[in-house]
């Protein structure tokens, strides 16, 4: 992928699925894992809009302004923290044009037995920059741009070892080997030279199959998002101190760079893409015939390939100043694809002409797949609609001290299968601890989805009464205790304002 792939914006993180977070860029959230009725101002964003309505929580300050908030993680249910650090390593090598020393073939054999029929998931999320304004009697209007990234791959043993070693994978029976003028075939054996191997141009299978049976069980969803969200929340009736509910609406218009939905069951192979012309895939001669077929000129910021919106409802209830309780649906809407669009030939599968991956970043195997002489076999498509990834939640907190705060939160899909949605519902449980004003910290518990038991943790110091906070929080605090966790994040924010 392009060296700006998935995007520059990972020069940003310094530290270190999760197939798709239930906190948005939300960073003191993170460390909870709780957020429907813990978040006010532009955090609530795509969460809670209702809470637009109660106020910033800090006296004599309306307007919220933030920036630089950022979260990213990465999860497998077989690759242990080390093994993640590994790919994360690579993806940020990549990205900064940092030097890195190759795979050699053994590598690429011994990451291909590793990643075999293993999930794993990568998220990004950034806030290019956020307003809110809160007031008793207008309510609360808000305004974010986010960036946001998730990819999920799972794939059998077959489609692992193509992508990781390329043209010298097992499962071919011949390989052409082209070695300064000559060009022979020969038999693929397991004493071939390194030297031989590396010089192989392309694989050949004697008796091909069909691209479904070769790449059954196999699952890809990526898609890379920016979208500009906006929402209204206030206070719709009630008595302050005893009884108010509120209501919030929100949307948002998003530019979609890139989508890849590719599933492939007993029932047959779906592949739809769509993928900005930064990713610089070589489509081949489909591209000619292809009536979405799109190409741009070098620009700071990748094009936009689809374009969509979403829609957000919500409705909270606050039982004196204590007790919050909060439900909302959002993200309901599509997003169109016009460019680059291709979908998927069920043919046979023959050869290989794409050498393996060059380390451990299994994010490009969309390249794998998409380009010229790769694995897919593609047909170009005027268009393509994929449903948002939206989500229903519920969530309640209660408050009985100014210096505690303690809540539930339940996130569930609408569609699980959306790029970008979680899998299955997602149940949390958490809270802040404030032992000064100037100090919050904050730890939960979550599971459910494709999660196993995480314990997120963070800290976030607060100045001046609110009017200025940064933090850092972690979405498993345990990654950094044992290596057989199977998850690492980080979520971090330092300009985050309020007057």
């Amino acid at each position: 992928m392009m060296k700006i792939s998935l995007f520059f914006l990972f020069s940003f993180f310094a530290s270190l699925t999760i197939f798709s977070q239930t906190q948005g860029i939300a960073y003191p959230s993170v460390g909870k894992g709780v957020a429907t009725t813990f978040l006010t101002d532009y955090h609530c964003l795509g969460i809670n809009t209702s809470a637009l309505g109660w106020g910033t929580g800090y006296e004599n300050k309306k307007i919220t302004l933030g920036s630089s908030e950022f979260g990213f993680g990465m999860y497998s249910d077989a690759l242990n923290s080390t093994k993640l650090k590994s790919l994360s390593g690579a993806i940020k090598n990549k990205i900064t044009g940092n030097s890195q020393t190759p795979f050699d073939i053994a590598n690429q054999k011994l990451a291909s037995a590793e990643y075999a029929q293993s999930g794993v998931s990568v998220f990004l999320d950034y806030n290019w920059a956020g307003f809110s304004y809160q007031g008793e009697k207008f309510g609360g209007i808000a305004f974010n741009i986010r960036e946001n990234y998730s990819y999920y791959s799972k794939f059998n043993q077959q489609v692992t070892d193509l992508i990781f070693r390329g043209t010298a994978s097992n499962f071919f029976d011949s390989l052409t080997v082209v070695i300064g003028a000559d060009t022979s075939v020969i038999a693929n054996r397991p004493d071939i030279s390194a030297d031989s191997l590396s010089n192989v141009i392309k694989g050949t299978m004697a008796i091909p199959l069909n691209l479904s049976q070769l790449t059954l069980g196999s699952e890809v969803k990526m898609v890379w998002n920016r979208s500009y969200n906006f929402g209204y929340g206030r206070k719709i009736f009630g008595k302050e101190g005893k009884f108010e509910l509120f209501g919030g609406i929100g949307g948002r218009y998003i530019q979609s760079m890139a989508m890849f939905n590719m599933e492939s069951k007993g029932n047959g192979l779906v592949m739809y893409s769509a993928v900005t012309p930064s990713f610089n895939i070589d489509y081949g001669a489909v591209a000619n015939s292809n009536p979405s077929s799109f190409s741009a000129g070098k620009s700071l910021l990748p094009k936009a390939v689809g374009s969509g919106y979403g829609i957000d409802l919500s409705a909270s209830i606050i039982f004196f100043k204590k007790l919050k309780v909060a439900m909302a649906v959002n993200n309901i809407g599509q997003v169109t694809y016009d460019r680059n669009v291709y979908s998927v030939k069920d043919t046979l599968f023959t050869n290989l002409s794409l050498n393996g991956l060059v380390d451990y970043d299994i994010t490009q195997s969309i390249n794998q797949l998409l380009s010229t002489g790769g694995i897919l076999t593609l047909q170009g498509q005027e268009k393509y609609i994929l449903k948002n990834a939206s989500d229903f939640r519920i969530g309640a907190s209660f408050q009985p001290f100014k210096f505690l705060h303690i809540g539930f939160d339940m996130v569930a899909p609408f569609n699980t299968k959306n790029p970008g949605s979680l899998q299955n519902a997602v149940y949390s449980f958490g809270g802040e601890l404030k032992p000064f004003k100037w100090l919050a910290l904050s730890c939960g518990y979550f599971g459910g989805g494709i999660y196993q038991s995480n314990i997120p943790v963070g800290v976030n110091f607060i100045f001046r009464d609110g009017a200025y906070e940064v933090g850092i929080s972690s979405r498993d605090a345990m990654t950094f205790f044992t290596q057989n966790k199977h998850s690492i994040s980080s979520a971090f924010g330092f300009a985050r304002v309020r007057f």
